[in-house]
């Protein structure tokens, strides 16, 4: 499916971008602010430990460093627990000892070594190292300077395993991508059902409008929301309209035809009542004259009907209508009509009149030149009728049968007719989308094959 054609696609996909877009940009910040926080709170806690540190540590008359009483945290006292203090001396030379001072309990047996870096008295620097058990560590300093002899300065060691750190923050970064999936999953569903809720009634338009073209139904039914509701107002309306004008163009061309057709007849009945060229000329000319009217006037009559929606009718009973009166018409040269098969369910989404017409004339040219038998045959494919008239006359020529479809023109001139029948079930046969064709008989005749528009069986498909 288009994306640039579907309005539900359009609609999710604009939304769901969204929702990641926003729910990316909040986790994104929730992180950074959360990884600032413990960053703060790590080194604070460092910077207690150094000062608790500094506040403890007293140097004695003989120039020995020693702590009134230990820091407060257990973990200092717990080997490798991660947290670590320890003091050096620093020499009269500026070179770092090789050996701790002291240090806490927690380093064991181990020193940490720091490098060659003497910030000012007071100053705190920060440095990376590799502790015990090869694990980072990070680390701050300060130099502390005795007033009696500030010439030997001791340094202060606090730091700290860096997985006291990225630890919790791992943790919250887990713990912030579940409740993030979770919550744009939630959104997710919410738009989802959010946008086929409010396009369900667009659906359901859709739906009628098919049911509408197909005749299932002549105008929308049901209530819409009141965003939708104005436009299937306004098509059953239009609906309305065209049904109204429709009938008015039926019902002027049937009088015009009817004010025609009056005088042709007075014509007619004049010329058959006198003799001579004249007459015969009047007559036949009156005669192609009421013929030119009644093709006309059906072919007028289909296409008001092809534009109008609901207009069907069921096809066995106006087939079977057809043959009653054709059998009677060949009663006399003993030709067999017969239905070879028609479903019941066929329906032609189209008016009854229209379809008599048609095979009316399809029956006719059939019955003129068959000579024991004519079978019809209907079926439904592809949503479409196919309705074959066969015959077991002589057929038709291939080369001749594409001009058997001009109006005016016959197979053979020998025969009664004007020479409209085919060209007029052609011409009503694509004014509702479908055609005739000419094809070989499988009983040594001519097959004419119409395809016309298939509606769905319903209670209410006319029947006559």
């Amino acid at each position: 499916m288009n994306a640039h054609r579907s309005l539900r696609l359009r609609l999710l996909l604009g939304t769901l971008a969204w929702i990641i877009g926003s729910i990316g940009v909040t986790g994104w910040l929730l992180n950074s602010l959360f990884s600032q926080h413990l960053t703060r709170q790590f080194h604070a806690e460092l910077q207690t430990h150094l000062n608790q540190l500094a506040a403890n540590l007293e140097f004695t008359a003989d120039g020995q460093i020693t702590l009134d009483r230990p820091l407060s945290d257990p973990r200092l006292t717990r080997p490798y627990s991660g947290l670590y203090w320890q003091i050096d001396r620093i020499g009269v030379d500026g070179k770092l000892p090789t050996i701790a001072v002291l240090r806490s309990r927690s380093l064991w047996d181990q020193a940490l070594t720091v490098a060659d870096d003497q910030p000012a008295n007071g100053e705190v620097h920060q440095h990376r190292i590799i502790g015990p058990n090869g694990k980072p560590l990070l680390l701050i300093e300060q130099i502390q300077r005795p007033l009696d002899s500030p010439e030997a300065p001791a340094r202060l060691i606090v730091a700290a395993d860096e997985s006291l750190l990225s630890e919790p923050l791992r943790s919250f970064r887990g713990m912030l991508l579940a409740a993030l999936g979770l919550l744009a999953a939630g959104l997710a569903g919410a738009a989802i059902m959010q946008v086929i809720g409010g396009l369900h009634p667009l659906k359901r338009l859709r739906e009628e409008l098919t049911r509408l073209h197909e005749g299932r139904q002549r105008v929308l039914e049901g209530r819409y929301p009141s965003e939708v509701q104005p436009v299937v107002d306004e098509l059953n309306a239009v609906l309305q309209r065209n049904a109204e004008f429709v009938e008015r163009a039926r019902t002027q061309a049937g009088n015009l035809a009817h004010a025609v057709k009056t005088p042709l007849s007075v014509m007619a009945n004049a010329a058959a009542a006198e003799h001579g060229p004249l007459a015969e000329l009047v007559g036949s000319q009156t005669m192609l004259a009421r013929q030119q009217i009644d093709h006309h006037l059906a072919r007028a009559r289909a296409a008001a009907a092809a534009q109008l929606t609901g207009q069907r009718c069921r096809l066995r009973p106006v087939i079977d209508g057809l043959l009653r009166v054709m059998q009677r018409l060949t009663a006399q040269r003993d030709v067999w009509i017969a239905i070879a098969d028609c479903p019941e369910r066929l329906v032609f989404r189209g008016e009854a009149q229209d379809l008599q017409e048609m095979l009316g004339n399809l029956l006719d040219n059939a019955g003129k030149w068959a000579t024991r038998r004519i079978l019809v045959n209907a079926e439904q494919i592809a949503g479409e009728l196919c309705l074959d008239v066969d015959d077991d006359g002589p057929g038709i020529a291939a080369d001749l049968r594409s001009e058997l479809l001009q109006r005016g023109r016959r197979g053979d001139e020998r025969m009664p007719g004007s020479g409209l029948g085919l060209a007029i079930v052609d011409d009503l046969a694509r004014l509702y989308g479908g055609r005739l064709e000419l094809l070989d008989s499988p009983r040594g005749g001519l097959r004419a094959r119409l395809w016309l528009p298939a509606g769905h069986e319903t209670e209410s498909a006319r029947t006559n």
